[in-house]
């Protein structure tokens, strides 16, 4: 599959091998390679302009959907971590779209709380703590544009969705999948790619 999706570039293989050997214990947290392409090609796809990302890791989602934005594009990403973070504005810079991207370290759920009310945002990627997923969603999709994109991560949640007795994460992302389905805001798909992934669209 690797092999026929359009590959990495210098930066963004740099931010993988960064990841990988700065942050061993924790590089799982970054999105699956395949997921970089795939976020870029759902950017040029929509025609996003205006992009809200949850959860920003070492930002290779953020650089991702970044590159594909058009002139006048831009992204804003929440993270809690500035240790994480700082090889995200590295790769940012190196890549030239840092001016693209407003990183903000605060709660996500405050970020979000303190945006527009009215439906404006043209894409949304959350891929941050599972617990606070359903915030999330409850606070992105009124500010989503009619046809406007979301993107949700680790919708599997490596199996764990599927066991009866779930806790923890798992038991989060199970209440947040049944939020999706039943959510008549939107039309959504769950998707075989990585750990599972859900595509909303604002009706």
């Amino acid at each position: 599959m690797l092999g026929h999706n359009p590959p990495l570039d210098p930066v963004q293989r740099m931010l993988v091998d960064v990841t990988h050997t700065q942050l061993p214990l924790v590089a799982g947290k970054q999105v699956a390679e395949e997921q970089g392409p795939l976020l870029a090609f759902l950017v040029r796809l929509t025609g996003a302009r205006r992009i809200v990302e949850v959860g920003t890791f070492t930002g290779l989602s953020a650089l991702s959907m970044a590159q594909a934005l058009p002139p006048d594009g831009t992204l804003l990403t929440c993270d809690v971590s500035e240790e994480w973070t700082k090889h995200a504005r590295e790769a940012w810079a190196k890549a030239g779209v840092e001016d693209k991207i407003e990183l903000r370290i605060a709660p996500a759920l405050e970020t979000l709380a303190a945006l527009p009310a009215e439906p404006s945002i043209d894409m949304a990627f959350i891929d941050a703590d599972k617990e606070n997923y359903v915030g999330y969603w409850d606070a992105l999709v009124p500010r989503m544009r009619q046809g406007g994109l979301l993107v949700v991560d680790n919708v599997f949640l490596h199996g764990g969705v599927i066991d009866p007795e779930a806790t923890g994460p798992a038991a989060a992302i199970k209440e947040f999948n049944e939020r999706v389905k039943a959510d008549e805001r939107v039309e959504s798909v769950m998707l075989a790619v990585a750990d599972g992934l859900t595509l909303a669209r604002k009706v």
